[in-house]
């Protein structure tokens, strides 16, 4: 008998990626992904969606400094002054990624999932995640998210609803340039 993803997308993600899913559809935008500690869950979660193609545009799981060099823009010093995930990280890889693949939005992450600490302070810690929604007529939005967990595989679905979340808020939010960059 063949393997299902019977549990995919995970049952915490279904209500909030229908929400996102409608939106996106019926107001004819798209959205790319610019993940890492959430590993490929988000795209994958898009993707499982029938009518996937009408909306996604596409992603990258950038987990490693090197990948966001080879395909997210950054250089070599940026990556040599990189201390962390952080708002400023994920907007700069949100707006990169929205601009390359021409779409609506894009949602970029990056947290710590644990078990431990990849450093000192808050932003290193298991739990920690970063989110910030880049879109084609606005500043982009960032939030941070603490989970206070260090369950791996909880926070990495943890962070991608906190993501989808987000871009829910800011789809409903619409083309308003005043709102805060900071929900």
């Amino acid at each position: 008998m063949a393997p299902t993803l019977s549990e995919f997308p995970p049952p915490s993600l279904r209500p909030i990626l229908a929400q996102v899913t409608t939106l996106l559809k019926s107001r004819t935008e798209t959205v790319s992904i610019a993940e890492t500690a959430a590993a490929g869950i988000l795209s994958a979660a898009l993707l499982s969606v029938p009518g996937a193609s009408a909306i996604y545009k596409g992603g990258l799981t950038l987990y490693t400094l090197e990948s966001r060099v080879q395909f997210a823009g950054w250089t070599e010093g940026i990556k040599r002054d990189y201390d962390g995930p952080s708002e400023g990280v994920v907007k700069g890889l949100a707006e990169n990624i929205r601009g390359k693949l021409e779409s609506t939005y894009c949602l970029s992450e990056s947290g710590t999932a644990g078990p431990g600490a990849s450093g000192e302070g808050r932003r290193r810690q298991p739990g920690y995640v970063a989110l910030a929604v880049a879109r084609e007529k606005g500043p982009a939005v960032t939030r941070e998210v603490e989970t206070g967990s260090n369950d791996r595989e909880g926070n990495m679905v943890s962070f991608a609803k906190a993501g989808l979340e987000l871009l829910r808020d800011v789809i409903e939010m619409g083309s308003d340039t005043n709102a805060g960059a900071n929900m």
